[in-house]
């Protein structure tokens, strides 16, 4: 029988539950995202990568005098060194801070393709590409090597890098960043250098100083482009007071010889793209005030669109406001202050937290300065006191050290110098100290003792020490800071038109057939009764309207239905049926037909005689199911809708089946939003189920009643009426015989 192979022994090994070291795993992982890759510390405002490579590029002397190097040459010496991840993304990182258009600062100036605001990522391959710092990168390295940073080993233990760049100027407000860690999120938009020192100003002089004396100085982001910023001033301070919020840019626009010429764009916003949406809308004919677009950009215009207007009576002002509702010339961008504190913990901040924490590192990194300065004049001071004792007993010195075995305790025990001062004697050659004058150490000496004394003095009043950081970053805003390039201008919320706004408005005739098909016809002048139908259709009604109006369809269920004039198929074919466009019930026939302006009352009524008044935008209704606007008792069915004028004198004429004609005043109608309405003429009990009403119609003085017969027509003035004039609800005189048998009624 085989022997089994021994049970592993996991002596001297932890043994864990799988949960529990998931959880450890991904909490560990989810720190380092936050910590070491995503968010910006808010003392340098750098993310871990980008400070490498802002090291790396000082390492390898790429100041902003040299001459520029190869990227690959930077990328290599930050992944090799420092950054041990992918190539793209530390060469990515490095093309973002040399691109002005996505950097408000710039820190690194590229030679070569580093993108465009239409592609930012189209940026040449790393091999082709130079790079070099760019001079605002001093204020972030100058005070490197004086002791103002904390050092870490690299990744694999063979040097050192800093911990944070020691900022003379807070980096983190000024070009901003984006990032997206483990359950959390940063937005950090750009801002002015100039506004930012002012509002540290002010906190050196009163750290108690208000959120609104800040905004003063700091009006809002600054971006680097110079498209308007259109966010309420009151919104821009919310923003400010808790971290959190949105800032809308808006593209500007100047008016040359009847053309409208884009000339700046949101930050991050691609030309082409803003194109692509204007002509995806002009394809759609649905921005018919357009006739072209064109991109006219060049070297010396980064960005100009210049879009042609149909006619010179088109208002500007009007369809910019509506490609602002519809594209991206209007942008919103959000905004989550959220930066790694000097607690080394993420948080949220408002303003007045961010730049007071940023003046308390910048406290500590000047007092660092000063002390390590001080150290090193004092230490300076000490060597020179020795050196002098050295050149006024030179000779004892040099006899000392020819003939002591231990030349260096004897020096210290002779002349009471520490190791210090003993050794650098010993390390000074004999013919410096032979040309080594008295006065020259004394002057030297002087010199220290006034830059300790001074640096004492600093170190020991905070007075001194706050006027010392004013007055350095007031140099700093001399020397690189810059008018604000994005305006804050007070505007309305962009409108987007409706689609009938759009529309040119021309005239148009829309036919119904019998079966439920619709089309239009240009003009007014159009003879609807002449025009082909399909076997076995024929006409049931027509409307003169304008190609920018609703038209609107009622059902034999009394539902209403509604659609665009302008998106109606031609009259040079059949049409098309409305069931393709609507869902009416099972069965249902569309009967009338109306279109006119929202104010515009019509006369709805029932071929039962009832009726009421309302206006056309109850027609009107978004749902393909329509919307319920006439009530319908059992077997009734709608008439054609009719056009009130609004003359107060204006009358409703009703027709019956049997020949009875009733003209009463419109004003005794109710006027209903959706409804059965009231009775408008009498018809007797026993005559109900065979006489029905046939049309109504409205006349108003001047206007003439058209009877239709068959072929035959009778017209009726407004005075031929007062023959049939009754109270509503009457039965109204009979019609001529012949005319007996009406089949509609019009007017002209």
């Amino acid at each position: 029988m085989t022997d089994l192979p021994a049970r592993p022994s996991f002596h001297g090994h932890e043994q864990i539950l799988l949960r529990e070291y998931a959880e450890r795993a991904y909490l560990d992982y989810s720190m380092y995202v936050v910590l070491d890759r995503a968010l910006p510390f808010i003392g340098d405002g750098l993310k871990p990568v980008q400070r490498r490579i802002i090291y790396a590029m000082s390492e390898l002397g790429l100041s902003a005098t040299s001459k520029h190097k190869k990227s690959a040459r930077t990328v290599g010496d930050v992944i090799g060194k420092f950054h041990p991840h992918g190539d793209s993304a530390c060469y990515e990182a490095l093309v973002l801070m040399a691109q002005p258009f996505s950097y408000r600062y710039p820190l690194i100036d590229g030679q070569g393709n580093f993108g465009s605001s239409e592609d930012p990522k189209s940026f040449a391959a790393m091999r082709y590409t130079e790079s070099k710092l760019t001079p605002i990168a001093e204020v972030l390295l100058a005070e490197l090597g004086q002791g103002t940073v904390d050092w870490d080993p690299n990744f694999d233990g063979t040097l050192e890098e800093p911990s944070w760049l020691p900022a003379r100027l807070p980096h983190v407000l000024l070009n901003g960043t984006t990032g997206i860690a483990v359950g959390m999120a940063t937005d950090i938009p750009p801002h002015n250098l100039n506004e930012i020192v002012s509002a540290c100003l002010i906190l050196l002089d009163d750290p108690n100083a208000s959120l609104d004396a800040l905004c003063e100085h700091v009006r809002g982001p600054d971006f680097p482009t110079s498209a308007e910023i259109i966010t309420p001033a009151a919104d821009l301070k919310q923003i400010y007071a808790t971290g959190n919020g949105g800032v809308r840019a808006r593209a500007t626009f100047v008016k040359e010889g009847g053309h409208i010429i884009v000339n700046s764009l949101p930050y991050q916003v691609s030309p082409s793209k803003v194109i692509e949406q204007i002509a995806t809308q002009m394809r759609a004919k649905k921005l018919p005030w357009l006739e072209d677009i064109r991109d006219e950009s060049d070297h010396e215009n980064p960005v100009r669109i210049a879009l042609i207007p149909r006619s010179n009576r088109i208002d500007a002002e009007q369809l910019m406001g509506h490609l602002f509702a519809t594209t991206d010339l209007e942008k919103s961008f959000r905004v989550n202050l959220n930066v790694i504190g000097l607690d080394g913990k993420p948080r949220v901040k408002n303003l007045k937290t961010m730049l007071s924490e940023w003046l308390v590192f910048r406290q500590d990194t000047v007092t660092r300065r000063l002390n390590h300065r001080l150290e090193r004049v004092e230490r300076r001071l000490h060597l020179l006191e020795g050196l002098l004792v050295a050149f006024l007993n030179l000779d004892e010195v040099i006899h000392i050290i020819r003939t002591e075995d231990e030349p260096k305790a004897a020096l210290m025990a002779r002349f009471e110098l520490s190791e210090a001062q003993a050794d650098y004697i010993l390390d000074t050659r004999l013919k410096q100290l032979a040309r080594l004058e008295e006065m020259k150490i004394r002057g030297e000496q002087d010199e220290l003792d006034a830059e300790r004394d001074r640096l004492m003095a600093i170190l020991g009043s905070k007075a001194k020490l706050k006027k010392l950081i004013k007055d350095e970053l007031m140099a700093d805003a001399k020397k690189f800071g810059d008018a604000r390039k994005s305006p804050i201008v007070s505007r309305g919320a962009a409108q987007a038109l409706a689609e009938t706004e759009l529309v040119a408005s021309e005239p148009v005739t829309v036919i119904l057939s019998e079966k439920g098909w619709v089309r239009a016809a240009k003009g007014h002048d159009i003879d609807a009764s002449t025009i082909a139908y399909r076997d076995g259709d024929a006409l049931l009604a027509a409307v003169r309207t304008r190609s920018n109006f609703n038209v609107a369809f009622i059902d034999s269920t009394g539902r209403a239905y509604s659609t665009s004039a302008h998106t109606l198929p031609s009259a040079r074919g059949n049409g098309e049926p409305l069931t393709g466009r609507f869902a009416p019930a099972a069965g249902a026939r569309f009967l009338a037909i109306a279109s006119a302006e929202n104010e515009v009352k019509y006369v709805i009524a029932s071929d039962q005689g009832h009726g009421f008044v309302t206006r056309f935008e109850n027609l009107i209704g978004r749902q393909k199911a329509g919307k319920a606007l006439l009530s319908l008792p059992a077997g009734a069915n709608t008439l054609q809708p009719a056009q009130l004028t609004g003359n107060p004198d204006e009358r409703v004429v009703v027709v019956t089946s049997a020949g009875h004609l009733l003209a009463f005043p419109v004003a005794e109608l109710p006027e209903l939003d959706k409804g059965k309405g009231n009775k408008m003429i009498e018809i007797p009990k026993a005559k109900r189920g065979t006489e029905h009403v046939v049309a109504v119609a409205a006349i108003a003085p001047g206007a003439t009643l058209v009877v239709h017969s068959g072929a035959r027509t009778m017209s009726l003035s407004y005075k031929d009426l007062e023959n049939y004039i009754g109270t509503r609800a009457s039965r109204g005189g009979l019609l001529p015989r012949g005319w007996q048998k009406v089949d509609r009624l019009s007017r002209e």
